[in-house]
């Protein structure tokens, strides 16, 4: 499958609960790779980012998109 999307992650699921509503997909991610994040200017230099910092990819439960 190819996307356009470039901050992918592939993993095997290892749960799947299904309300009336939404579902819940649990994934074991087995090659984290490369996330890659597109910030304002002005937030990368507020935290003041730069290359070898420990940071941590947070990303939103409602963007996060299942492929198959």
């Amino acid at each position: 499958m190819e996307l356009s999307a470039r901050n992918q992650l592939n993993g095997k699921i290892t749960n799947v609960e299904i309300g009336a509503v939404m579902a819940s997909i649990k994934l074991e991610v087995t090659e984290p790779g490369i996330i890659t994040a597109m910030i304002t200017k002005e937030s990368a230099e507020k935290l003041g980012l730069t290359e070898g910092d420990d940071v941590t990819a947070i990303i939103k439960s409602t963007e996060v998109i299942i492929g198959k």
